[in-house]
């Protein structure tokens, strides 16, 4: 697997290579007029949770781009890519010279994808405007997503939004735009994104070749295409079951319980269900806020907002800093089973 296609779930196609996208029909029709315009913005903010398609759309509308340069003579829609065509297949190979990838790179010393998108991955795109078109066609940038840029690798590709190249797009896609500066966000036209509803999740999981009784996971999956696979092929129903058995216990059992969790989050090639993990509990922390917040348990509400601080802030320094994971997850747990108010 190339660099570009690190961290691809079990059961996924790359977004380069995903011929179809469900769900979001609107945002490619407003996409398709807003580039047959002439007046598109230089960039723009995809937003919408995780899995739903986002890097997907990105890819298609470049594809779109860079086969129709004119936008004058563009279609108005954006159709299927034909990966026999000289765009769609370079596209998908990653060999076009008009469109660059920004994700988090491998860490050459252990092989695995690295926490942040680095400043040195943004210099890429420097030199990418840098060089001269052979086809004097536009140059795309897709960063994916731009919530992992740390804050060197933001201040640098703010300095290219506020002076972009000529014929040059942004895709800035994101999971949670508050995490972006907010300069960055200004700079960008916002396209959000909504999870997909039932219909559009069981299209998007059949074009995986999912079968019927793998459905069953939807309400599950929230409308995420990634968090259904998850679920199905790295165990994501039993993570659930095991961090309920840990809510549930006391004492001893619970112990146990938190041990036996930890240690299936902690072994190797564990990344994917360890995310799985990161995001159900703090879904699950925040919920019980708003729960508790609307049956006026002010308290409890202000208690477990921040709890939900802290355990994101003690997961992003465990990830900054490679702590012991099981330590970190053992940790995490533990506050969570702390008295509730």
């Amino acid at each position: 697997m190339s660099e570009d296609r690190a961290g691809l779930l079990d059961g996924a196609i790359w977004p380069a290579e995903n011929t179809k996208l469900f769900g979001h029909e609107d945002a490619e029709d407003f996409l398709a007029q807003f580039y047959r315009s002439g007046k598109g913005h230089h960039a723009i903010l995809i937003e919408g949770p995780e899995g739903i398609g986002k890097a997907t759309l990105a890819f298609r509308f470049a594809n779109h781009i860079l086969a129709h340069p004119d936008p004058a003579t563009a279609p108005e829609s954006i159709a299927d890519p034909d990966l026999s065509s000289a765009v769609s297949r370079q596209i998908a190979s990653g060999a076009s010279h008009n469109l660059l990838h920004l994700a988090r790179p491998v860490d050459e010393r252990t092989g695995k994808v690295k926490s942040a998108i680095t400043v040195d991955e943004v210099r890429r795109a420097g030199k990418f405007f840098s060089q001269t078109s052979g086809t004097g066609n536009w140059r795309i940038v897709i960063i994916d997503p731009a919530d992992d840029m740390n804050r060197n690798a933001a201040n640098a590709i703010l300095k290219i939004l506020e002076e972009p190249p000529k014929r040059a797009m942004f895709l800035v896609l994101s999971h949670a735009p508050g995490k972006l500066l907010p300069t960055i966000r200004s700079r960008c036209l916002p396209l959000k994104l909504a999870p997909l509803d039932d219909s559009a999740l069981v299209s998007a999981l059949a074009h995986l070749g999912i079968p019927g009784e793998g459905r069953a996971l939807l309400s599950a999956a929230k409308g995420s295409v990634s968090e259904a696979l998850k679920l199905l092929n790295y165990g994501g129903g039993e993570i659930i079951q095991a961090y309920n058995d840990v809510l549930s216990s006391e004492g001893p059992a619970a112990r146990k319980a938190m041990h036996r969790l930890a240690d299936a989050l902690s072994g190797k090639e564990s990344d994917a269900i360890f995310d799985f993990f990161v995001s159900h509990v703090g879904n699950d922390v925040m919920n019980r806020a708003r729960i508790a917040a609307g049956e006026g348990r002010i308290a409890a509400a202000e208690r477990l907002a921040r709890l939900y601080s802290d355990i994101t802030e003690k997961l992003n320094v465990s990830d900054a800093y490679n702590l012991d994971r099981k330590q970190t997850i053992m940790e995490v747990l533990s506050d969570i089973k702390q008295p509730r108010a």
